[in-house]
């Protein structure tokens, strides 16, 4: 994928759903995946000529599990002029060694989402940006249905009140298989996840799952997401235009 469709992609989700408003500064949570840097880019490129203007800044929660070079990362900030923190903390020690949990993955992102939502507020951001993409919201969709027990996803933006917080996903409109072709071609500084659940996850399942049934209905995931843009399924909004 070149880099005017990931804008193209990025800036329907913007206008879509009204993403960014003008003097927003946006916390962009850097894991050092392929979806988060990709999401970097896209949010660098577009702010030279995006009509409303915004700031961005970006931060890593590092989880404590071993060694990520993140100077890569560093590096790729200190050219796009994005201030950059690293957020170090013992989340992996507490999940694994301490409370060595079986199935830490919930656990995991609520102690990773306190870290940089604290973050993001002593950065003096009014908005923290996600690199969940439209696989990502299919997948949830099925993980809600088969394990809790209800039509539900993530929507493209969530305000959280207790710490005055917006959180956008402008790449809701990307393809999974898209974010790899950019990586691929524009040579991404990915980090390896150093977590062992890593490929050992329901969410992982669930992608098994959805592959399998591609090969009989290759519009499987098109189906699916256009059920969500519908307004079939709870949580999520309506498009603004």
């Amino acid at each position: 994928m070149k880099l005017q469709r990931l804008l193209s992609l990025t800036r329907q989700a913007l206008d879509t759903y009204g993403l960014i408003q003008d003097g927003d500064r946006i916390a962009v949570g850097v894991s050092g995946g392929k979806d988060s840097l990709t999401l970097l880019h896209a949010l660098h490129h577009l702010r030279r000529f995006y009509p409303e203007k915004y700031e961005l800044c970006a931060i890593t929660v590092d989880l404590g599990l071993g060694s990520m070079n993140l100077e890569p990362v560093a590096a790729l900030c200190r050219e796009f002029e994005i201030p950059y923190e690293v957020i170090r903390t013992e989340i992996g020690a507490v999940l694994f060694d301490i409370r060595k949990e079986t199935n830490p993955c919930s656990l995991c992102a609520k102690m990773r989402k306190g870290a940089l939502n604290e973050m993001a507020k002593e950065m003096g951001c009014n908005k923290i940006a996600y690199a969940h993409h439209r696989d990502d919201v299919i997948e949830t969709m099925m993980m809600s249905l088969f394990y809790e027990g209800r039509f539900h996803s993530f929507s493209p933006y969530t305000y959280l009140d207790r710490m005055d917080l917006t959180v956008i996903r402008p790449m809701i409109f990307v393809a999974e298989a898209d974010v790899i072709g950019f990586c691929n071609k524009y040579q991404l500084p990915v980090c390896k996840n150093p977590c062992p659940m890593d490929g050992y996850t329901k969410r992982q399942y669930i992608k098994d799952l959805i592959h399998k049934l591609q090969e009989d209905n290759p519009h499987i995931k098109d189906c699916m997401f256009r059920a969500i843009l519908d307004g079939n399924i709870k949580g999520w909004p309506q498009a603004l235009k």
